[in-house]
Parts: structure tokens; C-alpha cells; sequence
């Protein structure tokens, strides 16, 4: 039988695109003195984030144990972490990441990530740098918005979302006709809060200018510092163009024993979802106990950013080839 989906989903300009942005973003970084690094897309360990699934291989020859399970990269950031730790100074990296049950208009599997750590900086100067970068990439001379996660609750559906109550959160899905079914889904206060944020709110963000989210809950920290404070925040960001997140950007996590603490509630949320329990990085942990610098981190979706460049809706315009025909 004749095959004939062999063709790019994309078309040759976007792909010449893809090119000149991938230029630019080095030019970007060498004129600031940000050294380009590579790190390995298999590893041992995987990532905890219980809304992240990993494909998985097994390993079967000399340096390992027979039969030793090994990791895509849903993200390089353990092992620039490790970097980080080592000395290297402010690095970043373009590459390719992955990401299992991820397909649709905006996502595929296998995407490509940009990804940069700035020894020094906290989360609101490397925001200053990610829409310097974009800006340039883009060609864009507006100054971007910059909204409070708080505030952008209280502007789209007038409530607080770090006091709000469980009954308060489920009813304003309720009302606005997104809740139907999911009572037994979704468990706790940020599910409903991640509901909401991405039916009702991230939809209207970044429409007239592209606009930045920061200080989410603690709850919501990752492996982002915490602010004290009533209520304590997570000093991390997100960057949204068009309703598109682009970007997700954290005051990193130096504190190798509040790693530990994160990475054992992640397991207990994914012993709840889908019963996988990866085993704790050991070697981003000692790295985090060797003593990784004060810095800020961010991941950006570089074949999203190509959308907006290209002003298409689908990543396979800009993707070259998708999952569906690889």
C-alpha cells in the first residue's frame, strides 16, 4: 500500500523559521555570556510532578545492571541543576523533551524546550530577561503586562484564590458549566484551582499584550522558593501570549531537605493517579547538598513560541513532523 503521510506537517517556511529563531535565541544568549550546554535525554530518574508521565526504556548492555529502566526527559532541569552545582554559571539548552499522553492542537510528545538557569538572578529579573528574549525573537516593541495570580482570580471571577473555600471554588466551576462529573476527579483545592484558571481565565490572558502570572500559591511551588508571608507564595511565573502558555519560570529550590519533603508529597498525589512512585534523583539531591547557587530558572516551549511567530493554532504547523506521522 501507498504511503502518503510522509510530507512535513509543516510548511517550508515555518521550517525556515524554526531556523532563523533557533539563530537568534544563540545570538541572544552569546551576547550575554550564557554558556550553551547538552545534557543527556535518558536517565535514571525521572520526574515527581504527578501531571507529568514519562516514557520509559529498558537498558540492556555493559555499564548497567541487565535490564536497567531508563527515562526520556520530560525536562533537562535535574541535570543543569547538577551543572549548576558544579560551577558552571549561568547556562541554558535547546533540546528535545518528552512527555507521554500529550497530544492535541498544542502539545505533542516529543517538543522542543528551551530551558535557561541565571546564577544570581531571582524570579522577577529573569522575567525582565524572558521578555527581553521574546521581545527580540518576536519583534515586539510592548512592554509585557504583569499580573498577580491572585489578581487575575479576582479580575475574571471575583474571588480571592488562596482563601476562597473548596464549596467556593466548586461552585464557580459549578455555575459556569465546567464541573459536570469531576467532583470525584479532582480532589483538592488546586485541582479545582487548575480547572479554573485553565477553562475561565487562561483563555482571556495575553490577548492585547503578553502577559506574565507570578506568585502563585505555596501549594502550586514545584520546585520553586516560597515566600513567607499570609498567605505564602511560590515565587515562580508563567508567560502567556494569545491564551498560550509559553513559559514557566521558578525562584529556584536550593534546600536539598525541602526537595525531599516535595518529591515525598509528589508521591503520595501520584500513588493516587496512577500508582507510578519514581524513586528520589539521588544525584540532583547530593548536588542540592553539595550547595547549588542562588538562581532562576525557566522553561519556555520553543515550538509554541513558534506558533505565535507563524500566527497558526496548531503545533503541527511548526512541529516538521508529529507524532502521527513520524
Amino acid at each position: 500500500m501507498m504511503c502518503d503521510d510522509w510530507r512535513p506537517t509543516a510548511p517550508i517556511e515555518n521550517i525556515r523559521l524554526r531556523a532563523a529563531l533557533l539563530a537568534k535565541t544563540r545570538q541572544f544568549f552569546a551576547a550575554r555570556d550564557v554558556l550553551e550546554v547538552e545534557t543527556p535525554l535518558l536517565s535514571s530518574a525521572t520526574v515527581s510532578d504527578p501531571h507529568l508521565k514519562s516514557f520509559s526504556t529498558r537498558y540492556s548492555g555493559p555499564g548497567l545492571p541487565l535490564d536497567t529502566p531508563l527515562y526520556l526527559q520530560t525536562s533537562p532541569e535535574a541535570a543543569m541543576k547538577r551543572l549548576l552545582a558544579s560551577g558552571s554559571g549561568s547556562i541554558y539548552q535547546i533540546c528535545k523533551a518528552f512527555r507521554d499522553g500529550e497530544s492535541g492542537a498544542r502539545h505533542n510528545p516529543e517538543f522542543t524546550m528551551l530551558e535557561w538557569y541565571r546564577v544570581g538572578f531571582d524570579h522577577i529579573a529573569l522575567m525582565n530577561e524572558v521578555e527581553a528574549l521574546v521581545q527580540s525573537l518576536l519583534e515586539m516593541d510592548s512592554e509585557f503586562e504583569r499580573l498577580s495570580y491572585q489578581s487575575v482570580f479576582e479580575r475574571y471571577l471575583r474571588l480571592d484564590p488562596h482563601r476562597a473555600s473548596l464549596d467556593v471554588l466548586k461552585a464557580c466551576a459549578s455555575n459556569a458549566g465546567i464541573s459536570a462529573g469531576l467532583d470525584e476527579l479532582i480532589i483538592d483545592r488546586d485541582g479545582w484551582l487548575d480547572l479554573l484558571m485553565s477553562h475561565l481565565i487562561e483563555p482571556n490572558l495575553g490577548q492585547t499584550v503578553p502577559t506574565f502570572i507570578y506568585d502563585y500559591p505555596a501549594s502550586q511551588a514545584a520546585l520553586a522558593k516560597v515566600r513567607a508571608g499570609a498567605p505564602p507564595l511560590a515565587e515562580r511565573f508563567e508567560l502567556y501570549i494569545t491564551g498560550l502558555e509559553l513559559a514557566n519560570g521558578y525562584h529556584e529550590l536550593c534546600d536539598s531537605c525541602e526537595f525531599q519533603r516535595r518529591f515525598e508529597c509528589d508521591t503520595l498525589h501520584r500513588k493516587a493517579s496512577d500508582g507510578f512512585v519514581p524513586d528520589i534523583n539521588r544525584r540532583l539531591r547530593a548536588a542540592l547538598d553539595a550547595g547549588m547557587p542562588e538562581s532562576a530558572g525557566v522553561a519556555l516551549g520553543f515550538d509554541r513560541l513558534l506558533m505565535v511567530a507563524a500566527e497558526c493554532d496548531s503545533i503541527a504547523d511548526v512541529g516538521i513532523f508529529t507524532v502521527a506521522n513520524a
